[in-house]
């Protein structure tokens, strides 16, 4: 009788750890899911970042090219010896205003790029999420 008894409680535990064992697999099959979906997600936030900075890329280098436009008309004019008669006083400084805006926004167009660049590379590089299946792999061993 001892023996039988050893042996149902023994059957009652291979039972109660096969169904954990299912709980546990449907659980991992439910993380992996989802750690699958949210890889995508961030495949897709990678894919929107670079996009994102080769528009801002572009739109600086279109920014810089109308500066260096209004750069030499402005230089033109001044040059110019019928410029300052066939300006007023008022669109020569209106124009000196902003060549000097111009010159002021090309020095720091350095220092404003670089700020934006760095906190981007800090923030949303994609070098720095990075995916380590190390874990895994001794989780699997």
């Amino acid at each position: 009788i001892q023996i039988a008894q050893c042996f149902e409680a023994t059957r009652q535990r291979c039972c109660r750890l096969e169904q954990d064992g299912r709980r546990a697999r449907e659980q991992l099959a439910r993380v992996e899911a989802e750690r699958a979906a949210l890889e995508v997600k961030l495949k897709h936030a990678r894919n929107q970042v670079e996009v994102e900075m080769k528009k801002r890329h572009r739109a600086e280098a279109e920014l810089e090219k109308q500066e260096r436009k209004l750069q030499l008309v402005f230089e033109s004019l001044m040059r110019e010896p019928w410029g300052s008669r066939v300006l007023s006083g008022e669109q020569c400084s209106v124009l000196s205003a902003l060549a000097g805006r111009c010159l002021g926004a090309a020095l720091a167009q350095g220092r404003r790029s670089s700020v934006v660049d760095e906190s981007c590379q800090s923030l949303l590089s994609h070098s720095d999420i990075s995916y380590d299946c190390t874990e895994d792999d001794v989780v699997r061993s």
